[in-house]
């Protein structure tokens, strides 16, 4: 793989190549072992700690790019089967675009419901994906004729499907019996589903009710070991000629319980502050902690501002408290002016709904950590 410089070595929300992705090595072990042995997998783990990432990671070894086709496609947007077949229609092709295959050539032809977005680019004569989500007439004839298409595959594909647990809050009850049944019948794909709330995935694949059960492999994320990604920080410090005190890499990774992209973000900006052959120190945590939650600031605002005043104080309420537990008791709401344990049960409901607070067993906390911090001392 051809190495790809970066400015900031520390990247977030993308992966860019070996040299900037830490660690997880046991775990792409794992999903190798599960693909090649014909086994679909369901990744459940919170967001942003590096679901995608490693799906990404995993793609990109040498091995599964020579043997298998690969597709990522993010349904988190999605709110019905149509929307779910146009999104992943559309991946599916776009993702196909760059590769030199007959395959690729066959898409309009074997999806006939999407050939009215068959158009050929005035530049290039390339054909290009020219289609609205309104023109998605008929969402099970169009699944039908993509999974027709995958089936038609010149090699082996995966396909990963982020924030699977999406198809649950779906309008049409039949989603997940639907899709069951596709992909059992698949045989010339193995399946990645990935999803970050796992009280809802635990029960789409382990509860003998649901059509998922006993599909896949469950497998969980954990932060990567703090000694693992203090190694990976000092080295791409000490490769662009600066340094960084362990303390550092320590208090960032503590502050953020080891989840990956917020750990990275730090990192980021504490990189961006430090100049050429000088060292990170402890002092300019804070400074780079302001630098991240002014950024968001406007956007905060705005989605504070969209929240009615009883999520709002509840939320507030959360964030202050850091992990907030017993939020029912008389003492959380006496101490937060708080209306009534009912108010506050209605209020957490629709916050976990949203993504905007998370929940581990009995306690919670802000999702967002950066946001928690400007809710609680800023806001």
């Amino acid at each position: 793989m051809n190495e790809v410089y970066v400015n900031n070595p520390f990247v977030v929300g993308k992966y860019l190549s070996d040299e900037y992705f830490c660690d997880r090595v046991e775990e792409t072990e794992f999903l190798r072992k599960q693909i090649h042995n014909g086994r679909n997998v369901a990744l459940i783990s919170p967001r942003r700690i590096g679901k995608s990432g490693l799906i990404q990671h995993f793609f990109c070894q040498e091995d599964i790019k020579e043997n298998y086709h690969v597709f990522f496609v993010d349904i988190y947007a999605t709110t019905s089967l149509a929307e779910l077949v146009y999104t992943l229609g559309k991946d599916l092709y776009e993702q196909l675009k760059p590769q030199p295959t007959k395959w690729k050539e066959k898409f309009f032809q074997t999806i006939s419901s999407f050939r009215m977005g068959f158009k050929l680019d005035a530049m290039t004569g390339a054909p290009s994906f020219d289609l609205g989500l309104g023109d998605v007439q008929a969402p099970q004839t169009t699944l039908d004729e993509i999974f027709a298409y995958i089936e038609e595959a010149d090699k082996p594909c995966i396909v990963a499907i982020d924030e699977f647990q999406q198809i649950g809050e779906y309008a049409e009850k039949n989603v997940e019996a639907l899709l069951r049944t596709k992909i059992q019948k698949c045989t010339k794909a193995q399946f990645i589903f990935s999803g970050s709330k796992r009280h809802v995935m635990s029960n789409m694949f382990n509860s003998p009710s649901k059509p998922f059960y006993q599909s896949a492999i469950s497998m969980g994320l954990e932060p990567i070991p703090l000694n693992v990604y203090s190694d990976f920080a000092m080295r791409l410090f000490e490769k662009r000629d600066k340094h960084i005190e362990q303390s550092v890499i320590e208090k960032v990774w503590n502050l953020y319980d080891g989840y990956t992209w917020f750990v990275q973000m730090m990192m980021n900006e504490l990189f961006s502050l430090t100049n050429d052959k000088d060292t990170c120190r402890e002092e300019i945590i804070v400074e780079a902690q302001h630098n991240i939650v002014m950024l968001q600031e406007a956007s905060y605002k705005d989605l504070l501002s969209k929240l009615p005043p009883k999520q709002k104080t509840v939320l507030q309420a959360i964030a202050k408290e850091g992990i907030a537990c017993n939020i029912t008791s008389s003492k959380f709401i006496k101490k937060y002016n708080l209306n009534s344990a009912s108010s506050v049960q209605s209020a957490v409901k629709l916050l976990l709904k949203n993504d905007l607070i998370t929940q581990i067993d009995n306690t919670y906390r802000v999702y967002d950590y950066f946001f928690m911090e400007w809710l609680a001392k800023v806001y």
